[in-house]
C-alpha cells in the first residue's frame, strides 16, 4: 500500500454541515478514535482534515500497540487502548483494524539498562500487567535470532501490532458508517467565539457553528493554538522508518534491541527502525521552547540531530505565519501532508545494523524508507484537557506514543468534551503544566 501523500484521491467528501456539536480538527488516530466515541455518546460529530485522513503519523509509526515501557501515568490508558484494539475490528466490521498480539520484547546490553527495567517491571506489577524479565541464559535460549550480547531483557505478552496505514482509514470509514461527516481537504483556520467561549469554527469551505472543539492536529496543534494566542509546548521532529522486502516469519514478536527494533508486517515484510534518532529542524519554536526541553534532552537516550532549517511550509519553519484571519489562507492549505523524506543517517545505520543483529532481515533487504515528523512535548506524554478558551479542548503532543494508546485517548476525550468523568488521573497531562511553575519531568522517549 503506497504511503499516503498530498497526491493521494480524496476519499472523504461529504458536504459541510451547518452544524454539529462537536467539530474535531485532525484526521489522525486521536481525532478519529474521539470523533467514535462523541457519536457513541449522541453528539453530532464533524471531523476536518486539511490532508488525507492518516496522512502523516499515524500512518507512518512502527505500528506497536505497546504498554510495556510507558510513562507510569500513561500505562493505565494504555493498559485501557490494549483492551480497546482487541475489539476494534468486530465492533467496526473492518478487518483493517485487526490487532494481532505478538508481546513486546526489549534486550539490553548493560547493566545499568537491566536495573531501568526492573524499575519499571515494579510499575507494571503494580498495575498486574503480564511483563516478565530474562536473564542473559534465557535469552539466548528464546531469541537466538537476535544478535548480541545480551545481559537482561523483558516481554509483555499482552502487547501487540496492527497496520497504521490500514487502520486510521479504516475507523473513518466506520465513522461514516455510523453517520459522522468526514471530510478531507478540509482544514480549519481558526475558531469561532463570541462572549469568551466556542460557537463555531471557520473552515476553508465555509463556517460551522457547534459549542466544542476538540484540537487534534498532531505537529499542527500548536500552529492553530497560537493563532488563538495560545502557547502550546511542542516541538517537531523528523522519525525515519523502513520495511523488508517479504520474509520468513523468523521474528513474529515485536523486538527492540540496541539500535535496531522490528515488527511483522501483513504484507510479510517487516517494519524496521533503528529507534535512536530524532530530527529537529531549528526554527522560531525550537528557541521559545528551548529551556522546557533542556531536562528531556538530558535523559533521552536518542542521538538528536539538529538541522538548519525546516523545509518552508513546515511546522516550526522560519517565515510560517502565527496569526491569521478566517478570510486568509492558513499555513494547512499550503502543506496539505507531511511527507518528509527519510533520513539517510537512519538507512545508512540500518543497513549497518540489521546483518548484524537480525541477519535474516538483512537478507531480505530494504524495500522502501519514509518520514513522519512527530509531535514532541518537554516531558514526552501527551497534552490533555480544556484549553483557555471555554469550549477548545486538545490532544495533542503524543510524542511517538500516539497509535498504540489512541484508542483509549479518544474515550477519554470524548468524556471529557462531553462533561463526563475521564476514568483516569489526567493531572500529568493538563495543558498548563508547562506554565504553572511545575517541574518537567521527562517520561520515557
Amino acid at each position: 500500500m503506497p504511503m499516503l501523500s498530498h497526491q493521494s484521491p480524496v476519499t472523504f467528501r461529504d458536504p459541510l454541515p451547518e452544524r454539529v456539536d462537536v467539530v474535531v480538527i485532525g484526521g489522525g488516530i486521536a481525532g478519529i478514535a474521539s470523533a467514535w466515541f462523541l457519536a457513541e455518546r449522541g453528539d453530532r460529530v464533524l471531523v476536518v482534515e486539511k490532508g488525507r485522513i492518516a496522512g502523516e503519523q499515524s500512518s507512518r509509526n512502527w505500528g506497536w500497540v505497546r504498554q510495556q515501557g510507558r510513562d507510569a501515568a500513561e500505562l493505565p490508558i494504555m493498559m485501557e487502548s490494549n483492551r480497546i484494539w482487541r475489539g476494534l475490528a468486530a465492533t467496526t466490521g473492518y478487518a483493517d483494524l485487526a490487532f494481532t498480539q505478538s508481546a513486546c520484547v526489549k534486550l539490553v546490553e548493560n547493566e545499568e539498562a537491566v536495573a531501568g527495567m526492573e524499575a519499571w517491571h515494579a510499575i507494571a506489577r503494580e498495575h498486574q500487567l503480564d511483563t516478565v524479565l530474562f536473564s542473559a541464559r534465557e535469552i539466548e535460549n528464546r531469541f537466538a535470532a537476535m544478535g548480541g550480547s545480551f545481559v537482561g531483557g523483558m516481554m509483555t505478552a499482552s502487547d501487540g501490532r496492527a497496520e497504521p496505514e490500514r487502520a486510521v482509514p479504516a475507523w473513518a470509514h466506520a465513522l461514516r458508517d455510523r453517520g459522522v461527516t468526514v471530510i478531507e481537504e478540509c482544514a480549519a483556520r481558526v475558531p469561532d467565539i463570541e462572549g469568551g467561549r466556542i460557537v463555531g469554527v471557520v473552515t476553508e469551505k465555509g463556517r460551522v457553528a457547534c459549542d466544542r472543539l476538540l484540537l487534534a492536529g498532531g505537529a499542527w496543534s500548536s500552529g492553530f493554538a497560537a493563532n488563538c494566542g495560545i502557547d502550546l509546548a511542542q516541538l517537531v521532529v523528523r522519525s525515519t522508518a523502513a520495511r523488508t522486502s517479504p520474509s520468513e516469519d523468523i521474528l513474529p514478536l515485536n523486538m527492540s534491541v540496541p539500535g535496531l527494533a522490528t515488527r511483522r508486517r501483513a504484507d510479510g515484510g517487516y517494519t524496521v527502525s533503528t529507534g535512536d534518532v530524532a530530527e529537529h529542524y531549528v526554527g522560531p519554536p525550537s528557541f521559545r521552547h528551548a529551556t522546557r526541553f533542556v531536562p528531556l534532552l538530558r535523559k533521552s537516550a536518542r542521538d538528536v540531530r539538529l538541522r538548519p532549517a525546516a523545509p518552508a511550509g513546515y511546522p516550526g519553519s522560519w517565515g510560517l505565519a502565527r496569526r491569521w484571519s478566517a478570510d486568509e489562507e492558513s499555513p494547512f492549505e499550503r502543506q496539505r501532508v507531511l511527507n518528509p523524506p527519510p533520513s539517510p543517517l537512519v538507512i545508512q545505520r540500518l543497513e549497518e545494523r540489521l546483518p548484524r543483529r537480525a541477519p535474516a532481515l538483512a537478507r531480505a533487504g530494504l524495500a522502501e524508507a519514509w518520514a513522519g515528523m512527530i509531535d514532541v512535548t518537554p516531558d514526552a506524554v501527551p497534552i490533555l484537557g480544556e484549553l483557555p478558551v471555554p469550549g477548545l479542548f486538545v490532544a495533542t503532543g503524543f510524542s511517538g506514543h500516539g497509535f498504540g494508546i489512541g484508542p483509549a485517548i479518544g474515550r477519554i476525550m470524548a468524556d471529557l468534551v462531553t462533561g463526563r468523568s475521564p476514568g483516569h488521573d489526567l493531572h500529568r497531562f493538563r495543558p498548563g503544566r508547562f506554565a504553572d511553575g511545575s517541574r518537567i519531568v521527562p517520561g520515557p522517549y
